[in-house]
């Protein structure tokens, strides 16, 4: 199973996307699909961020639509990652539209994964847009597979980790550890894979190109 969560980011830096079995709206991000002629399947958010005729194009065109109130602890973009693995526990889930608008929007989405009740799934997590993925890694041992038109690759340290070894890459290292979040920006595939492995912490993998 593979899910679309699309936000309400500005839709310009949306990735080309194809073959979701399932597509949740979150807040505008519903408009900017309904706009492109793309019907989601599941609405939710507190909608905000849309007027009285904008909430009436959603509300009558999406079949299932998931109201919360404006005020509450978690974002729309929570609620939606909620609710997706609620229902398909074992679903691959990419979020697009989660970035190129506001920092701190941005730096919520990346942090998901650290979450505790995200982590059984955050290598089921996946945020895109046209230039850059961001994948999401617990200790262990792992490959890394180039992903075509990406030049850049980069190991984003979300907590402290320990052991950290890369291979295969412009940069390596060896059993590094690392005190405090760290972003290791700039290393490219020296291969059409990269290794990758760690004892402790939460990595963010991305891969990037200049767009």
């Amino acid at each position: 199973m593979k899910i679309l969560l699309v936000a309400g980011g500005d839709p310009t830096y949306w990735p080309a996307f194809a073959g979701f079995d399932k597509i949740i709206g979150i807040d505008r991000g519903n408009l900017f699909l309904l706009r492109r002629g793309i019907v989601p399947d599941l609405a939710i958010g507190d909608f905000d961020s849309l007027n009285a005729s904008e909430k009436k194009e959603v509300f009558s065109q999406v079949a299932e639509v998931l109201t919360s109130p404006a005020e509450k602890d978690d974002t729309d973009t929570q609620l939606a990652l909620v609710t997706a693995f609620e229902r398909f526990p074992k679903a691959q889930v990419t979020l697009i539209g989660a970035t190129g608008g506001r920092l701190d929007h941005l730096l919520a989405n990346l942090w998901l994964g650290v979450e505790p009740r995200f982590q059984p799934f955050s290598t089921q997590i996946r945020i895109a847009d046209k230039g850059n993925s961001v994948d999401y890694l617990m200790p262990g041992s792992h490959q890394i597979v180039k992903e075509a038109q990406m030049s850049y690759l980069a190991f984003c340290c979300l907590t402290p980790v320990k052991q950290l070894t890369l291979k295969n890459v412009k940069y390596e290292l060896s059993a590094i550890d690392f005190l405090q979040p760290t972003s290791l920006a700039s290393n490219e595939f020296l291969t059409g894979e990269a290794e990758v492995s760690f004892s402790e912490g939460i990595i963010a993998v991305i891969q990037s190109r200049d767009v």
